[in-house]
């Protein structure tokens, strides 16, 4: 049971190592400039594999659980499907649900652990393999893998990561499958939560420490993307880092949203502590594009406040 990019490399893990019987998806949602319907992606992959298909839009009518019962099930595997299981499906294979998470659990169970992460300036993140339960992400672990989150790494870059060593953890889980190891309970007192995004969290708080800031840029990359209002444009920010000019916002008096200067590097903003340099902008209706190229389009070059 999956829908978006991040669950196709879990896809073709159970198809390589398991007999795969069906692939549960989400209905096929409009999307584009001209709002066609379009199919998740693990339903195109999973076409391509020869595999069969459906796309309830109920969980809880009963009508899913009864078509899983019919088909004998030792085990369902979950990545990224988007919905809560009901009791009713979860209690259909004889082994139960797995789900492939992307944290480190208990850190970071819910909806967007991938951004969440990043936004919170975390250094290592990972993937989990758990026994899923009713609770949201509370089920213990069979196992985990850490990597490290880059430096400038992108929620986007993060996510396409992930995916590809959720596949390979769980390709190591069906090839031990079924002589599996006790899975370890989570200590709740650890857990943090990660609830999705909102379009409103982008906004950009300058008068946050510059670190803080960066990680906010980097963690609403790709959607809903930072923000900061100039004048009657309202940017989307992209690509920042700690500015070479930060002892110039720590000594001096300017207000945080201040852009210092803008140079081949991007625009420098002062910060609450510190300052940043954003290496690329998107105007309202544009492309991206690197801030110097819209800073001498609009000949400006610093000394103006950023909302």
């Amino acid at each position: 049971m999956g829908s978006p990019d991040f669950a196709v490399p879990s896809l073709r893990a159970t198809a390589a190592h398991t007999d795969l019987v069906l692939v549960v998806s989400q209905p096929d949602r409009p999307a584009g400039r001209g709002r066609k319907l379009a199919p998740p992606a693990v339903k195109v992959a999973a076409e391509a594999l020869g595999v069969p298909v459906i796309q309830p839009t109920r969980l809880r009518d009963g009508v899913v659980a009864a078509q899983l019962r019919d088909l004998d099930l030792d085990l369902i595997v979950v990545t990224a499907y988007g919905r809560i299981l009901p009791p009713a499906i979860l209690e259909v294979p004889r082994r139960g649900c797995v789900n492939v998470h992307a944290s480190l659990l208990p850190r970071w169970r819910g909806a967007a652990p991938i951004q969440r992460a990043v936004l919170a300036g975390d250094r290592e993140t990972g993937v989990a393999i758990m026994q899923m339960e009713e609770g949201l992400d509370t089920g213990p672990v069979y196992m985990m893998r850490s990597t490290p989150i880059g430096a400038g790494e992108t929620s986007g870059e993060l996510f396409e990561r992930l995916a590809i060593l959720g596949g390979d953890l769980l390709a190591e889980f069906l090839r031990a499958y079924p002589d599996l190891p006790t899975p370890t309970p989570q200590d709740d007192a650890l857990a943090t939560h990660a609830p999705m995004l909102r379009k409103e969290e982008g906004v950009t708080a300058w008068d946050r420490p510059a670190a803080a800031v960066v990680a906010h840029v980097l963690g609403m990359d790709p959607w809903p993307g930072a923000t900061s209002r100039r004048g009657d444009d309202d940017l989307k920010l992209f690509r920042a880092a700690i500015s070479a000019r930060s002892g110039e916002a720590v000594g001096g008096d300017a207000p945080p949203g201040t852009v210092l200067g803008v140079d081949a590097d991007g625009m420098h903003v002062v910060c609450g502590d510190g300052a940043v340099v954003i290496a690329e902008v998107q105007p309202p209706g544009k492309r991206r594009m690197p801030a110097s190229a819209y800073a001498a389009g609009r000949a400006f070059a610093g000394g103006e406040r950023l909302g």
